[in-house]
């Protein structure tokens, strides 16, 4: 009896050696993050995990959406939004652990994949562009933000019926990539240093036409049991590395 029960706290001790391997579930984060940090974030979770052991999963989506599904239950740990809007919103509702925090400033580009079209507002009346890709601005704050340059240059009448709504980032720049758009407003972040960048030309939209994009990280309200590695990944945000990778990927840090 003895072997057998010295036998059973062996195999006992084995599993929960296993459960803190960085490559276990039981220490991974859900990291939930928009669509503009895409590959940004790829390069800061890989830093962040070199350096504590913890693994990401990262859930890509547009903000509004991710944060329907927050709202709704969806167990993740931290929250990256495309702004304040949503993170503050959770914070009101009582999803998450405390006050949202500004990580850094996102900017806004024109973006024509055709390399003989010159990506200018000017230009997007023309008879050659047939759409013009955004982000929906109803969950995508870049697409609000495209709306909003539109408006302040006065084309908003003149190409409301070539405007082609993307879920988020990504699928306005598929649009772009396969051709159904001409043009479109993207985010800077997914140009700088991607594949995408060698696709195509574009420009950096005066900021001052637009509502700072302020992108907003806050810990979730959750039973996951990740609170420790949430506040860490939180703080790495902050880390000069971390934000180095911000400004290598086009955001402009905020202090």
């Amino acid at each position: 009896m003895n072997k057998v029960y010295l036998l059973i706290v062996t195999a006992f001790l084995f599993v929960l050696g296993l459960g803190c391997n960085s490559g276990n579930t039981s220490k991974k984060l859900t990291i939930a993050v928009s669509s503009n940090m895409q590959y940004s974030i790829q390069e800061i979770a890989a830093k962040y995990t070199e350096h504590t052991g913890t693994d990401c999963d990262l859930v890509v989506g547009s903000s509004g959406k991710l944060t329907a599904q927050i709202m709704e239950g969806a167990p993740f740990d931290v929250f990256l939004s495309a702004d304040m809007k949503y993170p503050q919103m959770l914070h009101q509702k009582g999803h998450t652990k405390a006050a949202p925090k500004i990580y850094a400033l996102g900017r806004l580009v024109l973006f024509a994949t055709n390399k003989e079209l010159i990506p200018k507002l000017e230009f997007l009346i023309s008879d050659s562009i047939a759409h013009i890709a955004l982000a929906n601005p109803k969950t995508a704050p870049y697409g609000r933000a495209a709306m909003e340059v539109l408006e302040q240059h006065g084309l908003m009448d003149l190409v409301k019926g070539k405007l082609v709504y993307g879920e988020n980032i990504s699928q306005t720049n598929q649009f772009m990539t396969t051709g159904a758009a001409q043009m479109g407003f993207t985010a800077k972040s997914t140009l700088i240093g991607t594949p995408l960048s060698q696709q195509g030309h574009w420009i950096e939209l005066d900021t001052d036409s637009y509502t700072p994009i302020q992108q907003g990280i806050v810990i979730l309200e959750n039973q996951t049991g990740q609170d420790q590695a949430s506040l860490s990944f939180l703080e790495f945000i902050f880390t000069e590395e971390a934000q180095e990778i911000l400004k290598k990927y086009g955001y402009s840090i905020y202090e």
